[in-house]
C-alpha cells in the first residue's frame, strides 16, 4: 500500500511552500534571502566567522533547524534529497559575510560537493574566505580506510552545534576550522530502518522491505546497509548497534560520550525513549560515561522508520562548545531565551511559479528534415527534449530506485520545468548558443545535487564562451558537446566504465565527431545510437560514484539513470531534427 502525503497538486513547488511555511512561522528569528531557498537568522552576532549550512530538503529539521543562536548563520535549502545549487550557497554566503571568513558545513555526498565547491569558487572570485568540512558519521558505508566516502547523517547536528559555538567565540576561520574537524571525526551514527520513506512526487517509495524484516547501517536515503535481518526486540537491536559503534571508536570503560537517539521520520517518542532506555543500561554495564543524551527526531527521510544512534567522543576542550548556549525552534540549548531584535524590512509577496506542467507548443522553421539549427528551432528543440524527459519522470525513477535513491526522474523533471520556464520567455532570441547557455544555466541552478552540476554542464558549458551564432551546424554540435563533456569529466572525474551518464555522454560525443561530415541527421542517429549501447554497458558495470557505489557487485545488471537521460537527450534531438516530434 502506498504512503498517503500531504501535498498540494503540483508537487514541483513543494520545497518552495514548505519553507515558506517554515519562514512565515517563525519569520521574528529568520528572513528570506532574496529569491532563494535560502534564510539568515535576524540576530546573529558581528564581527565572526561566518557558518553557512545546507543540503537537500526531505530531512528536517535538518537543515532548517540548526540555523540560530550560537549556530548557523545561513542556511541553503537544495531540492528533495538533492543538493541545493552553487548560486543558491553563495547568495546565503555572501548575506552573512562580515570579512572574517565563511565556513561551509554539510554532508558528504557526491551533489553535495560538487556544488559547495563551485560556490566557494564563486565566494572566493567575490572576495570572500571560505572553508568546508564534510560531515562522515555514517561508518556503515565505508570502512576506515575509505573514510572520506562516508556519508553524513544524524551526526550533522553535533557538528554544526559545536561549529555554531567556536564561530561565536571569535576564533579565527582556520581555528573555527581545526574544532569543527574535531568535533565531526569524533562522532559516529549508526542507523536502522524498518520501513522506507516516500519522496514527494514518486509513486514508488525509496526502498523496499517486507513488513517483518529491517536493516543495520541503512542510509537516509535507502542506500544499502550492512545487513537485513527479521525483527528482533529492541534490546537486540540496540545491542547489535551499540556493538559497532563500541568497535568503530575503541571506546573504553570510563570514556565520556554525548549521545543523540534520532528517529528517522515515523517511529513514536515511547519507541525512541525505550531505545535509550536499552543503550544507557549497557553503556552503564560497560562504564562508559554518558556527558549528555537527547532523544528526538533530528534528521529523517520523510516518514521512513527507524531510528539511529550518534556517540560524540568529549574532551574538555569539545565540551566548552558543546556547553555553550544556542537556540533555535527546533534544538536549543543553556538559558538563551530566543529573543531577536526587531528588524523593519520590507517582504516581497510570496511569488511561487506556478508552472501547469502541459507541454510546450513546439514549431520548425520548415518541414521535413533539418540541415541545421537556427536559434527560434534550437529553442524549439530544446523545449521538445524537455516536455520528453518531464514524460519520462516516473521511467527514470524506476530505473534510479533500483540502485539510487529514487530521485533522479524528480530531479530532472524539475530542472526541465525552469528550462521551459526561461527558454518561452527566449522567443526571438538570435544567438542559437545562448539558448543552450540558458537552458544549461537554468538546470544548474534548480536542480542541485550531483545531476545539477552534470547535466547543466551538458548544456553550458560547451556553449559558454562560444562566438554567437544565428545557426549551428552539425560541426558546431559536436564541437559544442565536447566541450561539455570535457568539463563534466574535469568537474565530476567521472571516465566510461564507472557507471555514470559518461558512459553514455562519452560515446556519442565520439560518434559526433565521426559523424558530422554525413549531416545533422546522421550524425544524430549515430550519437543517439551509440548513447544506447552506452546505457546497454552500464549494466555490466560497478558503480564508482554516487549512492550506488555502495553496491558495488549488487548494481551489476542495472543500467544507470543519468547515462539513460543522456539516451533520451540525444534521443529529442534525432527525433526533433528528423522532424518526428508528434
Amino acid at each position: 500500500m502506498s504512503t498517503k502525503k500531504i501535498l498540494n497538486k503540483n508537487v514541483i513547488n513543494v520545497v518552495e511552500e514548505s519553507l515558506a511555511g517554515y519562514l512565515l512561522a517563525y519569520k521574528k528569528y529568520y528572513k528570506k534571502i532574496g529569491e532563494y531557498n535560502a534564510f539568515k537568522y535576524r540576530n546573529n552576532r558581528k564581527d565572526k566567522v561566518a557558518l553557512v549550512i545546507g543540503g537537500g530538503s526531505g530531512h528536517e529539521p535538518l537543515f532548517i533547524g540548526y540555523c540560530g543562536a550560537g549556530l548557523a548563520d545561513a542556511v541553503a535549502c537544495g531540492n528533495v534529497c538533492a543538493s541545493p545549487n552553487p548560486e543558491l550557497i553563495t547568495m546565503a554566503a555572501k548575506e552573512v559575510d562580515q570579512g572574517k571568513g565563511v565556513l561551509f558545513v554539510y554532508g558528504n555526498y557526491a551533489g553535495d560537493n560538487l556544488n559547495f565547491d563551485m560556490a566557494e569558487e564563486m565566494c572566493r572570485a567575490q572576495g570572500m574566505n571560505t572553508a568546508h568540512v564534510r560531515e562522515w558519521d555514517d561508518f556503515a558505508s565505508a570502512p576506515k580506510e575509505r573514510i572520506t566516502d562516508r556519508r553524513g547523517i544524524a551526526g550533522d547536528v553535533y557538528t554544526i552545534k559545536i561549529a555554531g559555538a567556536a564561530c561565536d567565540a571569535g576564533l579565527e576561520l582556520d581555528e573555527v576550522v581545526r574544532i569543527t574537524e574535531k568535533a565531526r571525526d569524533n562522532t559516529n551514527t549508526i542507523g536502522l530502518a524498518t520501513s522506507p520513506g516516500t519522496l514527494p512526487g514518486n509513486e514508488h517509495p525509496t526502498f523496499e522491505i517486507a513488513d517483518d524484516e529491517m536493516e543495520f547501517g541503512m542510509g537516509l536515503h535507502g542506500e544499502p546497509g550492512i545487513e537485513r535481518t527479521k525483527m528482533m526486540p529492541c534490546s537486540d537491536m540496540v545491542d547489535r548497534m551499540y556493538r559497532e559503534l563500541k568497535t568503530e571508536m575503541e571506546l573504553k570503560e570510563g570514556d565520556e560520550v554525548a549521545v543523540l537517539v534520532n528517529g528517522l521520520g515515523s517511529t513514536p517518542l515511547l519507541e525512541l525513549n525505550l531505545v535509550y532506555f536499552e543503550l544507557f543500561k549497557k553503556m552503564q554495564k560497560d562504564g562508559l560515561n554518558v556527558y549528555d543524551a537527547e532523544v528526538k527526531t533530528y534528521c529523517t527521510c520523510m516518514e521512513m522508520g527507524g531510528f539511529s544512534i550518534t556517540f560524540l567522543k568529549m574532551d574538555n576542550e569539545l565540551k566548552t562548545y558543546y556547553d555553550a548556549p544556542c537556540f533555535s525552534p527546533y534544538y536549543a540549548k543553556g538559558n538563551f531565551s530566543g529573543e531577536v531584535t526587531t528588524e523593519e524590512d520590507n517582504e516581497e509577496e510570496l511569488d511561487l511559479d506556478e508552472n501547469d506542467g502541459e507541454p510546450a507548443e513546439i514549431t520548425r522553421s520548415k518541414e521535413g528534415v533539418l540541415t541545421e539549427l537556427n536559434a527560434e528551432d534550437t529553442r524549439n528543440m530544446l523545449l521538445y527534449i524537455a516536455d520528453k524527459i518531464i514524460a519520462k519522470k516516473s521511467y527514470l525513477t524506476e530505473i534510479d530506485s533500483a540502485i539510487g535513491d529514487g530521485d533522479h526522474g524528480i530531479g530532472m523533471a524539475g530542472g526541465m520545468h525552469k528550462v521551459k520556464n526561461k527558454l518561452l520567455k527566449m522567443k526571438g532570441e538570435e544567438n542559437a548558443y545562448q539558448c543552450f547557455e540558458t537552458a544549461g544555466q537554468a538546470m544548474l541552478m534548480s536542480m542541485g545535487g550531483a545531476s545539477g552540476v552534470i547535466f547543466g554542464s551538458l548544456y553550458l558549458a560547451g556553449a559558454k564562451g562560444m562566438e554567437g551564432k544565428s545557426e549551428i551546424l552539425a560541426e558546431d554540435l559536436a564541437r559544442m558537446e565536447r566541450k561539455s563533456l570535457r568539463a563534466i569529466q574535469e568537474r565530476g572525474g567521472a571516465k566510461v566504465g564507472d557507471k555514470t551518464m559518461v558512459d553514455a555522454l562519452y560515446p556519442a560525443v565520439e560518434a559526433l565527431e565521426k559523424n558530422y561530415e554525413q549531416g545533422l541527421l546522421e550524425m544524430l542517429k549515430a550519437a543517439e545510437e551509440a548513447a544506447r549501447k552506452g546505457v546497454e554497458d552500464t549494466k555490466k558495470y560497478v558503480a564508482k560514484f554516487g549512492r550506488a557505489k555502495s553496491l558495488l557487485e549488487r548494481a551489476i545488471g542495472y543500467q544507470d539513470a543519468g547515462a539513460t537521460s543522456v539516451y533520451l537527450i540525444f534521443q529529442g534531438m534525432r527525433e526533433y531534427v528528423e522532424g518526428n516530434i508528434d
